[in-house]
């Protein structure tokens, strides 16, 4: 099964310069917890619930005038919409992460969450394996 096959096709994504409130708000009304960012079509970063918390929100940030390029996590991990979704699920326990950007010709064309590959029965031991993986603390390098 191809990644084309189970992503969401109709994704929102972010500017760069938008606010970090606005992303807040985006993500509440939307139920989700990840939103990729984009100069046009491109694919530039990701900003996840977590970057929020982490890198505005804790460190005292105005969250009205930072903007979603000051704590995205630039340059992330994107796949095709033609690889199979085994691998997607590879690489996203890897990298230790739930969702992948879709591109195609630089140009976002859905996202693949692990919850995507998880309710597809053939994939399911993929899905949980790689659960396993990203829930496990990563060392820190210290």
């Amino acid at each position: 099964m191809k990644v084309k096959d189970i992503m969401t096709k109709s994704v929102a994504s972010l500017n760069p310069e938008d606010t970090v409130e606005h992303v807040a708000q985006l993500m509440k009304e939307h139920n989700i917890g990840s939103l990729p960012v984009c100069n046009g079509e491109k694919v530039i970063g990701m900003i996840t619930d977590r970057d929020i918390t982490l890198r505005s929100t804790a460190e005292g940030e105005n969250v009205q005038k930072q903007t979603v390029r000051d704590i995205m996590t630039s340059n992330p991990v994107v796949i095709s919409p033609e690889i199979d979704a085994k691998e997607a699920s590879r690489i996203m326990s890897e990298r230790q992460i739930r969702r992948l950007p879709v591109v195609e010709n630089n140009n976002l064309v859905g996202v693949v969450s692990l919850g995507d590959i998880s309710v597809e029965p053939n994939l399911y031991n993929s899905a949980g394996k790689a659960l396993t993986n990203i829930s496990e603390p990563s060392t820190p390098n210290i």
